[in-house]
């Protein structure tokens, strides 16, 4: 009896007998007509790359050649957030389409005492859950950071030990991920380990190269599948890539791509009018110390997904798969005189956001919906043809008709969290609007109010909150709206 090999058969699936059967490695007629309804995914995060760092933008003078192609050839969402930019809550909105009063990862996962409360449940019902149960292969590859620690807690060995954020994670808590080759959180760039799908708590894989090259060599060994040793080829696949870089420490990168900014300066790279460059110490001293290794390693890290971009057009999967990128947040990077992540400046809460559907979404096109992490699970599940899988719990909505260039409902706002691990009803809350960016800050010495405007000054450089108290009444009652839809204890205080 005749049969195709998959790539053959995604070019040939019209044409195609409906008597042809399948075998490991090759595809039916109605297996290849699946796979065009439900297409592959590839979604790729690196963590803290915030949206300025990629020419495509226009913004920080960086080198990412792939990434300027890929928005040519798919949708640049311009006004993409992390509504907690901090790397757990991302993941745990990311996943569970849910903000994290409703999943429970209300800060970073820390295999420590005082962090058992904040970790992924088993039960939640998750993006990966949902497509491994629509028939999906799902492989997770690079950090998870979603886990909580295991009893008995053993002290790390010594303060501060990088140990303290990482865990294995057991295959009845990864959420329908038939393919694991991850850790949770570990700073070792140069040196990371990770546990594979088969091994055991005590059975880490230690890696001496960048991880974002090793991990890049694993998602191509994962989608060329040789053997079928990796996945049921007949199936469609949806494989997520977290790489840790450009996260701190910034000095672990290679130093071939440290070497491609040549002899700029900290002011040559550090061009954002909110950098006040007469600052000498502090995290201002911090980003001019930096700055070249972190759009370093993003230049690493485009260098890397065009390989795996390559590996799909060699394969034959270009046509049917999604490719995502983005990040769980910012950099600040001395805008402000600040560094690292959770604020609501454009540095830290917006996100790049990339997406390519081969005719599907339309190439060379942008969007500036206000498209909010717990959305990217049910946007997502909308475009594979899977929208009646989404669950009731989720809190996030889908937006595939805009990616889709339909006339539909758009996000008015999206909302900003910051939350004290002691109190949740105090901390930072905001919002972002077309128009205006608000926070509103809480303590005990009572509240205080940040106000900009989007439009005027995208920088973020004049308070006017002074000066539009009916802004701020407008927007604080939207504000706590929305918070009190989705649970936040601080509409009730």
């Amino acid at each position: 009896m005749s049969k195709l090999t998959r790539r053959d058969f995604i070019k040939t699936a019209l044409a195609a007998s409906a008597g042809l059967t399948a075998l490991r490695g090759e595809v039916s007629v109605a297996e290849a007509n699946r796979a065009a309804k439900h297409p592959n995914l590839v979604f790729v995060f690196p963590d803290e790359m915030r949206r300025q760092a990629m020419g495509c933008m226009d913004a920080d003078p960086v080198i990412t050649p792939t990434l300027d192609r890929l928005a040519n050839d798919g949708m640049v969402l311009t006004q993409a957030v992390s509504n907690f930019p901090v790397c757990s809550p991302y993941r745990g909105m990311l996943f569970t389409g849910k903000y994290p009063f409703s999943n429970g990862v209300i800060h970073n996962c820390l295999s420590a005492p005082f962090s058992k409360t904040s970790y992924l449940r088993q039960d939640d019902r998750c993006l990966s859950d949902v497509l491994s149960d629509a028939g999906y292969n799902c492989g997770y590859i690079g950090k998870w950071h979603l886990e909580r620690p295991h009893e008995p807690y053993v002290e790390p060995p010594r303060p501060g030990d990088g140990y303290v954020w990482d865990e294995f994670t057991p295959p009845e808590r990864r959420h329908g991920f038939d393919f694991w080759y991850a850790y949770n959180c570990y700073d070792g760039h140069m040196t990371p380990h990770y546990w594979t799908t088969d091994a055991s708590r005590d059975e880490k894989t230690e890696i001496r190269e960048w991880s974002v090259k090793h991990e890049a060599d694993i998602a191509i060994d994962y989608i060329e599948n040789r053997d079928g040793k990796h996945r049921d080829s007949s199936k469609p696949f949806a494989l997520f890539l977290a790489h840790n870089p450009p996260h701190m420490p910034f000095d672990l990168v290679p130093d071939e791509y440290v070497a491609r900014y040549g002899d700029k300066t900290y002011a040559d790279l550090l061009t954002r009018p909110n950098v006040d460059l007469s600052i000498e110490d502090g995290p201002t001293a911090q980003a001019k110390r930096w700055v070249k290794h972190y759009f370093a390693a993003v230049t690493g890290i485009d260098e890397n997904l065009g390989r795996i971009l390559e590996c799909l057009k060699e394969q034959g999967l270009e046509d049917n798969t999604i490719v995502v990128f983005t990040s769980d947040h910012g950099e600040m990077m001395g805008s402000h005189n600040l560094m690292h992540k959770n604020q609501i400046y454009e540095e830290s809460f917006g996100v790049p956001f990339l997406i390519r559907y081969p005719r599907r979404i339309a190439a060379r096109s942008r969007d500036d919906i206000l498209l909010s992490t717990p959305d990217v699970m049910p946007t997502l599940l909308g475009l594979m043809a899977l929208a009646a899988q989404i669950p009731q719990q989720v809190e996030g909505a889908d937006h595939s008709d805009v990616l889709l260039g339909k006339s539909t409902q758009r996000p008015e706002l999206a909302v900003y969290m910051h939350l004290p691990p002691t109190n949740l009803a105090r901390g930072r809350r905001g919002l972002r609007t077309p128009g205006y960016t608000m926070e509103i800050t809480r303590n005990d010495r009572g509240e205080s109010v940040k106000l900009f405007d989007n439009e005027k000054d995208p920088y973020q450089m004049k308070n006017i909150a002074d000066d539009s108290p009916a802004v701020v009444e407008d927007l604080t009652k939207n504000l706590n709206e929305e918070l009190a839809r989705i649970g936040d204890p601080w509409a009730g205080a």
